[in-house]
């Protein structure tokens, strides 16, 4: 079975770390800062680097790739459809991919960046690496692609297993929630997670993982057909968005990206 540990990068980045306890082997996913990662390898010497994962070309998610490939020359995985440097094996939607021995399916989720992809694992703990596409309580911005496809894309990862783990790369989990509190005031699970996520953050503590059962209940970006939701929205959006669920989740995210 596969561990996964986050490792802080600069100021509310997550490298997953990644490790096969059977052969002491591990890889990074996203590592924007290749410092986090050298460290622990330098207080962890018996485990071997041999992957990075990547979801998307942002320089936050990328940056530390050549330290590391100078280091142990790890294989880089990541999306066939983006600059990814010393990129060796370019991924494209519905690929299975065997990595520390277990085996992923790759998730096209475009809409943050064109060619995003995420990783899917249907472990005995199922998890999904999703990089910027779906945050805990959010989604990520919409920067090269639009709103139609963020929307697919999020729906896509909605429908993996309710126990799915949703490992995502930023400690975004408050402001979201915050966020969420206001376009659903009487959602209870909302207000129980935002109350849950104060006292880890006032301590510093993660609040990743999150699973997408508990997505689909407070994510708003996943309850667009949440009628509270869409008279809230309605209310802030003007002139009123369409009533489907694509263009209130458009109107929804544009409101965030302004909250």
């Amino acid at each position: 079975m596969l561990n996964l540990t986050p490792l802080k990068a600069f100021n509310d980045n997550y490298i997953w770390l990644i490790q096969n306890p059977q052969k002491f082997h591990c890889a990074v996913v996203d590592p924007g800062d290749a410092e986090p990662v050298l460290k622990w390898l330098a207080e962890n010497p018996q485990w071997r680097l041999t992957d990075i994962v990547i979801t998307h070309h942002h320089r936050d998610h990328t940056g530390g790739i050549s330290a590391l490939k100078q280091h142990s020359q790890p294989r880089v995985i990541g999306p066939a459809l983006e600059n990814i440097p010393y990129l060796d094996l370019p991924v494209h939607d519905n690929q299975t991919l065997e990595l520390l021995g277990s085996e992923f399916n790759t998730l096209l989720v475009p809409g943050h960046t064109k060619g995003h992809i995420a990783y899917y694992c249907a472990a005995e703990q199922p998890f999904v690496l999703s990089g910027d596409t779906l945050f805990a309580a959010g989604c990520g911005r919409i920067f090269e692609g639009t709103a139609a496809q963020m929307y697919d894309s999020l729906q896509r990862l909605a429908q993996l297993p309710d126990a799915t783990l949703v490992h995502c790369a930023h400690e975004y989990t408050l402001s979201n929630l915050k966020f969420a509190a206001t376009v659903e005031p009487t959602n209870v699970l909302i207000q129980q997670r935002l109350q849950k996520v104060i006292s880890l953050r006032e301590q510093d503590m993660i609040t990743l993982p999150s699973t997408i059962a508990l997505e689909k209940q407070t994510n708003p970006f996943l309850r667009c057909t949440s009628t509270e939701l869409i008279q809230q929205v309605s209310q802030h959006q003007q002139p009123l968005p369409q009533g489907d669920p694509a263009s209130i989740f458009a109107a929804l995210r544009a409101w965030k990206d302004t909250f």
